[in-house]
């Protein structure tokens, strides 16, 4: 029996990266996988359905709050319950604050903290009907620190922990828990385009001195899915490696 047998996570943005590998970690442990992309992805939906779960890939642009609604239905149609929600979709648009366009602005706030917004309007009636889920807000260390030519996405980051914070308030007394991950400097195709130097001086500010895996992440993701973590709630696991304490 694997930790997440016979539940249905829905996770926003799991095409590739962190996403990917959150679906991959629950689908070995027995969960059915639902996610979203910009596009239908078949390649990504067979390679977790080869692991004998139920998977489904969706195409919906999650800013979009009648699009979300209606994704939000057909998964519940699909797979019968939404036991587990991962807000993972997210972007980049960096830029120092007095570069920062509008559109810059805009454009990650929407996708990183209103998809968020999106989702969770959508999926606790589900959850409060089953009488529990588990949320969880992909945030980042900068969300708790901030960084600077990163205004927009820090505090995109900033408010999906204190969205999180916020829900296990409300939905505690329903059996529902949010809990928000901030992951640290994470290898992948984003930070492998970083130049050797400052990929070496990120990691000479890092205790454990090597990149996070996002099979870091997606175990604590796992964790915070199970019913190992049945009494946390409203909490911020920052997985860095030791580099914010």
């Amino acid at each position: 029996m694997g930790l997440l047998e016979g539940k249905t996570a829905l996770i926003t943005g799991a095409a590739r990266g962190i996403g990917k590998a959150i679906a991959l970690k629950y689908a070995a442990e027995g969960c059915n996988i639902a996610f979203t992309d910009l596009q239908v992805n078949e390649e990504t939906e067979k390679e977790i359905a080869a692991l004998g779960i139920k998977a489904k890939s969706y195409a919906s642009n999650a800013a979009d709050f009648a699009q979300t609604e209606e994704v939000v239905k057909a998964v519940k149609e699909e797979f019968g319950s939404i036991d587990i929600l991962v807000n993972n979709a997210g972007i980049t648009k960096d830029g120092l604050m007095l570069r920062m366009t509008e559109q810059q602005w805009d454009a990650v706030i929407a996708v990183n903290l209103k998809s968020a917004f999106n989702f969770i309007h959508a999926c606790v009636p589900v959850m409060m009907r089953q009488r529990g889920g588990s949320i969880i807000n992909m945030a980042s260390v900068v969300g708790v620190h901030g960084n600077a030519g990163q205004a927009n996405y820090a505090a995109s980051k900033a408010g999906l922990i204190a969205l999180a914070k916020s829900i296990a308030q409300e939905m505690g007394p329903k059996g529902i828990r949010a809990n928000a991950i901030a992951p640290g400097f994470i290898e992948t195709a984003m930070t492998a385009a970083l130049p050797e130097d400052v990929r070496n001086e990120w990691k000479q500010k890092i205790p454990l001195r090597r990149g996070g895996q996002v099979e870091d992440i997606a175990n604590v993701a796992t964790f915070l899915a199970s019913d190992l973590s049945s009494y946390v709630s409203g909490q911020v696991i920052q997985v860095d490696g030791g580099m914010n304490m």
